[in-house]
Order: structure tokens, then sequence, then C-alpha cells
């Protein structure tokens, strides 16, 4: 394809697409081989040295003697419980235990450690700031 049809190409179509995806289109980091991230870095003497740490590593479980397959069918029917939201859990689970302790007597607001609310958020996934937390 000359240059001149090419540019008319890019002109009228936008850049190429289909292209094909190449070094220089991925970052620095892009194996070419096989599209992926290298796992080892190479030397000055240009020999790889594969790093253990930089290798990903799949866990499986052991499935031996689990009876379901792999598999559900999209003529599976929908299931028939709610969806699990936050309050419902919270209504099935920690409400019930409030309830009776409001009602013995014994619901103390600063212990509220005992129905599972943890004061400081460290080292969990999803932290709560106190704008989010029970007031």
């Amino acid at each position: 394809m000359g240059v001149l049809s090419t540019l008319a190409r890019g002109l009228v179509r936008g850049a190429d697409r289909m292209a094909e995806w190449t070094s220089k289109r991925g970052p620095r980091t892009m194996n070419r081989g096989r599209t992926a991230r290298i796992t080892g870095i190479r030397t000055s003497s240009r020999k790889f040295v594969p790093i253990q740490e930089m290798i990903p590593q799949l866990v499986v479980p052991n499935f031996e003697g689990f009876k379901l397959k792999p598999y559900v069918s999209y003529r599976t029917p929908a299931g028939s419980e709610p969806r699990l939201t936050a309050e419902s859990l919270f209504n099935e689970v920690v409400a019930p235990q409030i309830k009776k302790d409001f009602e013995e007597g014994t619901l103390n607001l600063d212990q509220l450690t005992k129905y599972g609310y943890e004061l400081t958020q460290e080292g969990k996934l999803f932290k709560l700031y106190p704008k989010n937390s029970v007031r």
C-alpha cells in the first residue's frame, strides 16, 4: 500500500484499529512473545534470570469426591432466596441480639464490640470512616 493511500485512509477513517499489536504500541513491560509481563530480569550479559515472586501461581482446591459439576445450565430457574444485603444481614444476625439485650435492660452503648462493631479498622479490606460508622 502506498504512502498516499495510507494517509488518505487515515484522514477518512481515522487511526488504523486493525494494525498488529507491537512492542511500540504496548507498555514498556510488555513481552512481545506472549503479550504478557516478564517474570524475571535480563542481566548485562543478556542472560535471563527468573524471579520466583514474579511468577504467577494458581491455587486450586482439591475437588476429589466433590459431587457438583462445574457447569450450571442457563435453564436453571432463578433462586428463591432474596439477595443478601448489609441491611438484611444486620436484621438477621445483630438486630435480634440488640433487641433481646434492650428488653432485658442490659444494652450498653459503650460495649458495641459485643455485637461485632470494631472501633479500629486496622488491617480491614474495606475501612469504615467516621462518616460511615454508627453514631
